[in-house]
């Protein structure tokens, strides 16, 4: 009898380490890799080995997603929706809240491109924000890509609206610059001096105007495309649709969205 009531003990705690497990592990979830094309691989949490991905692969948060060289990926989130990666990028799931009426999902593209589409259902709150090293892009139900670069990233939109603002990193960096250049300084000693006389040299021809540095978040309409630089200096403009439906990554994002 104490036997028997034993493996009722051993076989309820077991039971109930399962069902916690399960409930953290379904709490965590991202989504699926539905179509890995080429190599695709995945780091789970973030640390350890590379695993490649197949189809239906599940991810979930702190996981990193990279492709390699003429390969791609796209991510199919909880609840529906799409982000689909192209090749030689790196993508890190932040995090994702799933509830009934509301979904939020937060990631970050390290380098490359990806391409966002997230439609709402009637009613239904879907909030999809990606960091790059200079930008942060957050929609609510539409579409829209970027890409990344250390040095600038772009921000292009489809369809709907997008909120975009300069990166924490870069405002943070923005404010300590400021601070530095405030009179008196952390020393209380003028942080101003006169120097030689220097020449200065013409000015080069540049992409476009960067005059304007990005304080708070600002809306993008469709067919617009936002530039950030590290700077924080921003270039807001129509871009060209008919040249940008060239390209190889957007054909096949439409491709992919029309069998939706």
């Amino acid at each position: 009898m104490v036997k028997q009531t034993t493996l009722i003990l051993s076989f309820i705690t077991a039971l109930l380490v399962v069902v916690v497990f399960a409930n953290q592990s379904g709490a965590k979830k991202f989504g699926k890799i539905s179509l890995p094309l080429g190599k695709v691989e995945v780091q789970s949490g973030g640390a350890g080995d590379w695993v490649k991905a197949k189809p239906n692969f599940p991810v979930s948060e702190g996981d990193i997603i990279r492709t390699l060289a003429k390969s791609r990926a796209e991510i199919t989130l909880i609840g529906g929706g799409k982000m689909r990666i192209g090749e030689n990028s790196e993508l890190v799931l932040n995090k994702a809240s799933v509830k009934p009426m509301e979904k939020n999902f937060n990631a970050s593209l390290n380098k490359g491109n990806i391409w966002v589409s997230a439609k709402a259902a009637f009613g239904e709150k879907k909030n999809v924000s990606v960091r790059t090293p200079t930008a942060v892009a957050a929609i609510r139900g539409t579409k829209y890509r970027a890409k990344a670069g250390g040095d600038e990233s772009e921000v292009l939109v489809y369809n709907g609206k997008v909120d975009v603002n300069a990166a924490k990193n870069v405002i943070e960096e923005r404010q300590e610059k400021r601070k530095s250049f405030a009179p008196g300084g952390p020393t209380g000693q003028p942080k101003f001096t006169l120097g030689p006389v220097t020449e200065i040299k013409a000015p080069t021809q540049v992409s476009g105007p960067y005059e304007v540095t990005l304080e708070e978040w600002i809306t993008l309409a469709e067919g617009m495309q936002i530039n950030v630089r590290k700077d924080g200096k921003y270039h807001m403009f129509e871009f060209d649709q008919g040249k940008d439906e060239d390209l190889d990554f957007v054909k096949w994002n439409k491709e992919q969205d029309s069998k939706e």
